[in-house]
């Protein structure tokens, strides 16, 4: 999404952060916030042209029409975010001598925990595209990516060819703050890449039938058509595999920084989300099944691991990967 009219103030702000290299898709989010919050200085008479102009009583009232609008909580927080990120670099840029935001604080966010997938469930959602046409192969590949290595959707659309080593099974990635990891391929994923790719050696990994790149949109689409021939029930997008991805690793006992490393998390607390999923689940089997159980119910937080044993790439091989690993050797690819 481009702005073509934006205050020379935002422009210097958005250009900023292209050459910081941040994702198209955080540029088109600060863009769209940054044009919602204009748009409501515009009714009175007021511009993100001139940064002085920004008054505290403007950003509350800002996020009084947001709350009036019925939006949620998060995306109040995400714009608030904006607003707050492109004050801080007028200030260091000497754009503004106040901040207008100070002392606002985010509405509360509900605690969420990641809906994942169980290993059955991802199992039959990986089986769904049957590798007939180079679009399922391009399919089969492709989910099997986001949850044998855990990827963002951001990042397997974004690969190129190049980032891929099938011989040594390994993934160059690009993820959030234009930071590169490797990550492991599964034996399932290098098999169905090599399938798909036919010994393509350059360009985007994904693309669609006009040889363009994958969209997000087209991602989204190709994970929701394989959960419906699965038979989910559940909503299920591309970061539903990576959550699985993290899930299913804790579950068989990998060590959670090496998980961490994987994902491309900054903070580990990120990751524990995932450790905190696995231990609610315990709890209610136990609550279901222990004859000592009665009716505990006790909320517990997961404690850091004291010790970070595993490696990353030990902890590269997720049960429905191994399950398919069982199942497909000796078998034509599909």
């Amino acid at each position: 999404m481009s702005w073509t009219n934006a205050p020379e103030a935002v422009h210097r702000f958005l250009q900023g952060l292209t050459a910081r290299g941040v994702a198209a898709a955080t540029l088109e989010a600060y863009t769209a916030d940054l044009q919602d919050v204009e748009a409501f200085l515009a009714q009175r008479g007021v511009s993100l042209a001139e940064p002085e102009g920004l008054t505290r009583e403007m950003v509350l009232a800002y996020v009084a029409e947001l709350h009036r609008r019925g939006l949620a909580k998060t995306t109040v927080a995400r714009r608030l975010s904006a607003l707050r990120t492109l004050i801080r670099f007028w200030l260091r840029h000497g754009l503004l001598t106040h901040d207008p935001a100070a002392g606002i604080r985010n509405p509360k966010q509900p605690r969420r925990q990641p809906r994942a997938l169980n290993v059955d469930e991802t199992f039959a959602l990986l089986e769904g595209p049957e590798a007939e046409k180079a679009w399922t192969l391009r399919d089969a590949a492709f989910l099997e990516l986001l949850y044998g290595s855990g990827l963002r959707v951001s990042e397997a659309i974004g690969l190129d060819v190049l980032h891929l080593d099938l011989a040594q099974g390994m993934v160059r990635v690009r993820g959030k703050g234009n930071k590169e990891r490797l990550v492991p391929l599964s034996d399932a994923s290098r098999r169905r890449l090599a399938v798909y790719l036919q010994g393509r050696q350059q360009g985007p990994v994904f693309v669609d039938a006009r040889g363009q790149r994958l969209t997000r949109h087209q991602a989204y689409r190709i994970v929701r058509r394989a959960a419906q021939q699965a038979g989910l029930r559940k909503p299920v997008s591309p970061h539903t595999l990576r959550h699985a991805f993290a899930t299913h690793l804790l579950a068989s006992g990998a060590d959670v920084r090496g998980v961490q490393e994987l994902l491309g998390h900054a903070r580990i607390s990120t990751t524990q989300r995932y450790t905190h999923v696995e231990l609610a689940q315990a709890l209610a089997v136990y609550d279901r099944c222990h004859p000592r159980a009665g009716q505990r119910r006790v909320n517990l937080a997961p404690s850091p691991p004291e010790s970070t044993e595993n490696s990353a790439s030990g902890a590269a091989s997720s049960p429905a990967s191994q399950k398919r690993d069982q199942n497909e050797t000796g078998n034509k690819e599909s």
